[in-house]
């Protein structure tokens, strides 16, 4: 069990660590932007001290290994261009939810498609000592809106399904949304990633 503060995952063009009050000005142009925050279910960020509490509450709950939410720097930019998590953790009942954005200028890089199969990888390793060890988490669920043609593309790539819609879930600034529920199972996963294993 690796502490959720602590935890580190590369990948060839990224590192994903814990947030800290220093990404606070990457994160409110990420979470500013309409565009990102189109098929979001809270509107766009008007406050930098949106990003700073977004950080401390981050804090609280790595300490508890509530909710994990990792940001996505770029090892050429050197700076947080995007966000992953895993949250609504439910060790009882072995699952948890998947979440993430990406700056607008980063989408169609391919670079969420990096970050969420190592995290995913993480989540369903249940090795000892791997870093999800004490969770054995089962299955990955993840709450879309249908409209997010690019996000969906996202999941499916990563071996998800979408298991159905719930209507008119979601207001936001005054607009209603559907959300499509998607889920992962591992044994599904170490199908995808370890075939005939």
């Amino acid at each position: 069990m690796t502490p959720f503060a602590d935890l580190l995952i590369a990948t060839p063009r990224l590192t994903l660590r814990p947030l800290t009050d220093f990404d606070a000005d990457d994160l409110f142009a990420i979470f500013s932007d309409p565009r990102v925050m189109r098929y979001w279910s809270t509107p766009a960020w008007t406050d930098r001290e949106q990003a700073l509490r977004m950080v401390a509450s981050d804090r609280e709950s790595l300490a508890e290994r509530r909710d994990l939410r990792l940001g996505l720097v770029r090892h050429d930019l050197g700076r947080v261009v995007g966000t992953a998590s895993l949250f609504k953790i439910d060790p009882s009942n072995r699952h948890a939810e998947i979440g993430y954005g990406l700056a607008f200028e980063q989408q169609g890089s391919g670079l969420m498609n990096e970050a969420l199969n190592a995290l995913v990888d993480l989540a369903f390793d249940h090795r000892a000592g791997a870093p999800f060890d004490d969770l054995l988490l089962h299955r990955l669920e993840a709450d879309i809106d249908p409209r997010n043609a690019a996000s969906a593309a996202s999941l499916e790539r990563l071996g998800f399904r979408l298991e159905g819609t719930l209507r008119e879930r979601w207001w936001v600034a005054g607009e209603v949304s559907d959300s499509g529920l998607y889920g992962l199972l591992r044994p599904d996963w170490l199908r995808r990633v370890s075939p005939g294993a």
